[in-house]
């Protein structure tokens, strides 16, 4: 008897498990199994698949418009082709324009081209065949349009600096890297070819052989962004006043996104590029630009207040941009890229002896928050912050530092490695690194 009492109270107690598993099993969400998702949940769901795809479409392909100006204004597409193909001059070929830092995106390169580019029997020396390529669209950055065979105008995208390719058919052919920046491409290079050029004299209000030697002086992978706001185009020492394209990924949780403070952040940016950089069709707004003591070239152009004639191109784009943006990821180094025993040691210096993670606070490596320091902070000249509005140097991110190394480090390459990077703190914050924590700390950097 006693015996089968305890069966009985076996059987009771595990029914009454079962009974409250499956109530606890009906009350929580069914994730993955039957109707999980509320209608709001849904929403937000094809709400970010839409705005990455229409994002990345526009960070890729969108003009704004701004072949109002590159075309019809600088008449760049007549440089391009060249006279034997409708344009004027000896015309950019393929050659040229990788030479120059654009890139080819391998996968909209027709199958004929890549067979023949395989067989060596294109001509990268004819400007025909850069016409062919951009009428696939295949130039990064870059669109052309088309009346037939005959360029009739050019327009650029974000990717246009903000883009590269792997090279994984040959240098500068490959599939798109999007959010890197493009430190081969001399932009002011591009711009030098335009037929006219009358748009910057009278914007700057000097001659042509000013505005070329300007343009000439930025070199590859360089854009003056506030040239068009203050004028200035030499520093103080004569060194051009153009800072480096920065990358343009990892930049979710970010505040500032530019290399000096005060500007805004990612959308603040788009805005501003669109509007006034590529000239796209849009509507700008910006009251401190109307300071004519700072930004004397915006305040008499009405930069502060820009509104294009006809449908505004811009605005409607820019929340699906930012979108698509912030979810490009920071790329990881590359295996064997780092010393990893020494990136581990490194790791205890960055947050302690060099005082890094002061600033550059993990994981996001900058400030949460307003992230800027005045020039005095870091121990350089103010040369850059001054033409920001609130005069401050941004804390740069430091993840992937390598995929962006060419050109030097900080806003101007002033420093051409991190250990020049190491050995300027070093010096200025008194830190008393020893040559072994120096090393250890670069391999860290480079782990990032």
């Amino acid at each position: 008897m006693a015996l089968m009492r305890r069966a009985w109270v076996f059987v009771i107690v595990m029914a009454m498990l079962v009974v409250t598993a499956l109530v606890a099993a009906r009350q929580a969400p069914q994730r993955g199994r039957g109707p999980a998702a509320t209608a709001q949940e849904t929403d937000v769901s094809a709400n970010a698949s839409r705005m990455l795809e229409e994002g990345r479409r526009t960070f890729r392909y969108d003009t704004f418009g701004d072949e109002a100006f590159w075309g019809d204004t600088l008449k760049l597409h007549a440089a391009i082709a060249g006279a034997r193909n409708g344009g004027v001059g000896p015309g950019v070929s393929p050659k040229t324009a990788l030479s120059v830092g654009l890139k080819v995106d391998m996968d909209a390169v027709p199958a004929p081209v890549v067979a023949g580019l395989r067989a060596g029997t294109v001509n990268l020396d004819d400007p025909a065949n850069t016409l062919a390529l951009l009428k696939a669209n295949a130039v990064v950055g870059v669109t052309g349009r088309f009346n037939g065979d005959r360029l009739q105008s050019i327009g650029i995208q974000c990717a246009f600096c903000h883009s590269t390719v792997d090279d994984a058919f040959m240098p500068g052919i490959g599939h798109r890297l999007d959010g890197y920046a493009n430190r081969d491409l001399n932009v002011g290079a591009i711009v030098a070819l335009s037929p006219d050029l009358s748009a910057y004299t009278k914007l700057l209000a000097v001659d042509e052989a000013t505005v070329k030697k300007v343009l000439s002086s930025w070199g590859p992978g360089k854009f003056d962004a506030e040239l068009n706001l203050d004028g200035k185009a030499f520093r103080p020492d004569g060194k051009p006043a153009a800072t480096l394209i920065p990358a343009a990924y990892g930049l979710a949780g970010v505040n500032l996104h530019t290399w000096t403070g005060g500007w805004g952040g990612v959308t603040y940016w788009n805005a501003y590029v669109a509007n006034l950089e590529m000239q796209g069709r849009g509507a700008f707004w910006d009251p401190r630009l109307t300071n004519a003591k700072q930004y004397p070239v915006a305040a008499r152009s009405g930069f502060g207040n820009k509104r294009s004639s006809g449908p505004d191109m811009v605005t409607a784009k820019l929340a699906a941009l930012e979108f698509y943006q912030l979810a490009i990821p920071t790329p990881k180094p590359k295996p064997g890229s780092f010393d990893t025993a020494a990136a581990t040691r490194g790791q205890s210096v960055f947050g302690s002896k060099a005082k890094c993670s002061t600033c550059h606070v993990p994981p996001l490596f900058t400030e949460p928050g307003w992230n800027v320091h005045k020039p005095s902070e870091i121990g350089i000249d103010d040369f850059q912050s001054e033409r920001s509005p609130d005069h401050t140097y941004r804390t740069a991110p430091l993840r992937a530092l390598m995929s962006h190394a060419k050109g030097g480090f900080y806003h101007d390459g002033r420093f051409a490695d991190l250990r020049a990077v190491v050995d300027h703190y070093d010096g200025f914050l008194k830190l008393a690194l020893s040559d072994t924590e120096k090393r250890d700390l670069i391999e860290y950097l480079k782990s990032l």
